[in-house]
Order: C-alpha cells, then sequence, then structure tokens
C-alpha cells in the first residue's frame, strides 16, 4: 500500500520535497512529509489499489495482525506504531529533546519519542546536532541556556549524504540549515523545544519554548561520536538502526532481490532513496519511484524487488 503525503507547512521549511522528491502540494513552506502516519488528526489515507481512500486505523481495525503483525496488534492496538516522514530543513529547526516512554506517558498520556535520521540531500556547509560536545550536567547546561550561549556545548557535525543518527528519548538534537532528511520514529508528536534562536511566527510572536518540562527529560550522557557507522552491502540488506521500537537497514541494488519475511511477525516499510523499482508479491506488481514509500502488510511472507533503470537504494524498516 502507498499512502497520500500530508504536507506540514512549517517556519523553516522550503521546497526540496517538490522538487527532489516529487510531493505534490500548494504550501509555501512545506517542511515536513508525513508518508505513513497513526498520529490522530493526521492519520495516512491510502492512494492506491482497492483499499483506496481508507485511513489506516480503519485498515488496523479490520485486518489486525494480517496488516500490522500478531504481537505488534496486541501491543499497540488500533494505533500504528511508527511515523514515517521526510523534512526538508531550509532553515534551522529548533533544538528539542523528547521524553521517553514512562515520562510522555505521565504528562501526555502519550508515547515517547525515539526516532532515527538518515540524510538524503545536503547544502554545503548543512550541520546536525546529536548530543553534547564535552560532559554536561544539570548545572552547566543550565548556566549556558540561562546565558544563551546553548550552541556552545552541543556537538556539531557537517552532514553529508548518507549519515544515520539515532536519537534516542532524552537526547538534545537539532536538524541544520541545507539539510534533507528520512525520520523514522514512535508514532508520537511530543516535542520539548529548547531554543529557537528568538524566531518569531508569522504574526510576530517568539516561538513557545517548553523548558521547564525539557530539563527532566534530558539525558545528560556524554559520547565521543554520536554518528552511526555502518557499511553498506550492494544487493544486501545491512542493518544501521535496531532498538525495540524499529529496525532499520539500508538496502541498495542493482539486480532482482528476493526477500523471504516468513519468520517476521511484522508490517515493512521500503522508504524510496534513490532509483524507481518494481514490488512483486503473490497479490500482484506495485511500481515504486524516488521519493515513495510503500508498506507491506505482515501477511505477505515473500517479495520481488526488481529495479528499473540502474541502481535503487531504500530504507526497509519493521519491529523484530
Amino acid at each position: 500500500m502507498k499512502f497520500e503525503p500530508i504536507c506540514l507547512e512549517k517556519i523553516w521549511g522550503g521546497n526540496r520535497l517538490k522538487t527532489l522528491l516529487g510531493k505534490k502540494y500548494n504550501a509555501k513552506n512545506c517542511g515536513e512529509s508525513w508518508e505513513i502516519s497513526g498520529v490522530e488528526g493526521n492519520i495516512s489515507l491510502v492512494s492506491n489499489g482497492f483499499l483506496k481512500g481508507n485511513d489506516l486505523s480503519e485498515l488496523i481495525e479490520i485486518y489486525m495482525g494480517e496488516l500490522v503483525g500478531d504481537k505488534v496488534y496486541e501491543q499497540f492496538g488500533l494505533e500504528f506504531p511508527l511515523l514515517i516522514k521526510f523534512i526538508d530543513a531550509q532553515d534551522d529547526l529548533s533544538i528539542q529533546v523528547h521524553p521517553n516512554d514512562e515520562l510522555s506517558k505521565e504528562r501526555h498520556n502519550a508515547y515517547g519519542k525515539t526516532e532515527m535520521w538518515y540524510v538524503v540531500d545536503v547544502a554545503e556547509g548543512a550541520l546536525i546536532n546529536s548530543g553534547f560536545n564535552q560532559p554536561v550536567d544539570r548545572e552547566k547546561y543550565l548556566e549556558n541556556l540561562e546565558n544563551e550561549n546553548l550552541t556552545e556545548i552541543l556537538k556539531y557535525d557537517e552532514a553529508k549524504v548518507g549519515d544515520v543518527y539515532f536519537i534516542p528519548a532524552g537526547r538534545v538534537h537539532a536538524i541544520g540549515k541545507g539539510s534533507l532528511v528520512a525520520e523514522i520514529q514512535q508514532t508520537s508528536d511530543v516535542t520539548y523545544r529548547i531554543f529557537d534562536y528568538n524566531r518569531k511566527d508569522d504574526k510576530g510572536n517568539l516561538r513557545e519554548l517548553h523548558n521547564d518540562l525539557a530539563i527532566d527529560a534530558i539525558d545528560f550522557s556524554y559520547l565521543d561520536d554520536y554518528k552511526t557507522k555502518y557499511a553498506a552491502e550492494l544487493n544486501k540488506s545491512t542493518e544501521i538502526v535496531s532498538c525495540k521500537y524499529f529496525t532499520t537497514n539500508i538496502l541498495e541494488f542493482d539486480r532482482t532481490i528476493d526477500k523471504d519475511y516468513n519468520s517476521l511477525d511484522s508490517f515493512v516499510i521500503y522508504i524510496t532513496l534513490e532509483g524507481n523499482f518494481g514490488v512483486e508479491t503473490e497479490e500482484g506488481t506495485e511500481q515504486v519511484a524516488k521519493g515513495e514509500t510503500i508498506l507491506i502488510p505482515a501477511s505477505i511472507e515473500f517479495v520481488k524487488l526488481n529495479p528499473q533503470n540502474g541502481k535503487v537504494k531504500l530504507l526497509e524498516v519493521y519491529i523484530r
């Protein structure tokens, strides 16, 4: 199944989702394209096949474990557990943090937000923040925040296409101006904005910050390097991130690939980064283009991927 992308206009958004990934929208600054969403108020609608027009929650109610996997359905019920999106940062996104499951449940009756980014495109000099550039405790953090020099203690990397960042709940992070990323995350829209460069909205108001909430959500653990290392192999799935919320593989192929999901009790999602390909199952064949996202129901055990005119690169996502 494919779904209608949901465009979210953002103060920092641009137009690469249209020019680079082929999304169709009328918004001036589309910052996010939600590819598959079970978030209340923004439930994805099927865009192809005999189920066209049905929303994702309706389909889970009807097909249950056949669609998402038996154990996934037992845990999440009618709520689809992942939110898949593309993010186009024409300007710097706010510095932010997400609460974990426990804190989010207590405060918002929602899931926390652990997520990951795959860098799809960058402008020269684009930066990504993940974590701190030195050991930081609560007192030092608050001192820098109060003095408006928080960025001095944050770890910034120059973004490159193919970079992967795993952002567990509690890690301070920000996408910098010029980056376009694919994001896989828990189904949650809970974000604590820490600093937004004193930016004003279209009505002239400073954007709301959530520092009273954020301070108890931050994980002050320090790492030398926050970037995920991996080595992709042609015509083979390579795991790049695996956690209890999702597993993501990178798959580059230039010949037909047979996938056996017989032992996997989960849906599978393909996020197409480069190239066009056909997805062939016992149900039929679906063509998929660069920038498109497709969901393979858990009941489908065998899939054949056929590249069209050259190499294909995609992210393969499921719940292990």
